[in-house]
């Protein structure tokens, strides 16, 4: 049912981009916030989603995302540290979803072309919004550049795969067709996860990861290539 779209709880989100859940959960879902007017009165407004997600709200027990949104949000994850408002950030969506259609941020032809769409939003009157946070300084290829992009692998112009510690190093993908898109083993598919669980069972030590090797019958470089991915998912949680 989910294969090729991937399936991922906020908490997993947030550990594989490196964002609050919280963060997560307002960018995606929206909030609520109130403000006082001149009169003293309460004025209670509403955030709405930067986008939809893959999977309807209501369609789960538990909010998930897909692939899709996973790696979006890596690129919403730089526009914010940079200091952009998240007003800023919903225009560059929108101009950039006109553009480029659904996802657009992690399209191969918006990772080439990205400078277009901040040309495009600063026309819609934010030039001064955007300028003033960085005196002047504050540049579009700033935000997207090439490292951001550097473990996604395309097929045309979608992102097919994701190696989160870059294509230097393919130890780890997340692939929607591969375990729902968890991370896995490149090449070999054992989810990170199952491989980490068993170690930790193993005592955890350099005997624990040959006996993991043996159980599984890969090479002990490809466990303990799982077990630092694993171990470091937690460390950012």
């Amino acid at each position: 049912m989910y294969s090729g779209t991937g399936f991922y709880s906020l908490a997993e989100a947030a550990r594989l981009v490196r964002v609050p859940t919280k963060a997560i959960t307002r960018w995606l879902y929206g909030y609520s916030y109130t403000t006082i007017d001149k009169d003293h009165e309460k004025q209670q407004h509403f955030s709405a989603p930067l986008w939809k997600t893959e999977y309807a709200t209501d369609a789960f027990a538990d909010k998930v995302i897909g692939f899709r949104d996973l790696l979006e949000l890596r690129v919403v994850r730089e526009f914010v540290g940079h200091g952009l408002p998240l007003l800023v950030v919903r225009r560059c969506l929108e101009t950039a979803r006109q553009v480029y259609g659904d996802y657009p941020m992690t399209t191969h032809k918006f990772c080439t072309d990205g400078k277009t769409v901040f040309m495009r939003v600063m026309r819609d009157g934010l030039e001064k919004e955007l300028l003033d946070l960085r005196k002047r300084q504050l540049v579009f290829s700033d935000i997207i550049k090439p490292s951001l992009y550097s473990g996604i692998e395309y097929e045309g112009d979608t992102a097919r795969r994701w190696y989160p510690e870059g294509k230097s190093r393919r130890n780890i993908v997340l692939d929607p067709l591969q375990q729902f898109g968890k991370p896995v083993v490149a090449e070999i598919g054992v989810p990170t996860e199952a491989l980490f669980s068993n170690f930790k069972v193993e005592g955890a030590d350099q005997a624990a990861l040959n006996i993991v090797a043996r159980i599984f019958d890969i090479p002990v470089r490809k466990v303990q290539a799982a077990v630092q991915f694993e171990e470091q998912l937690r460390l950012a949680a």
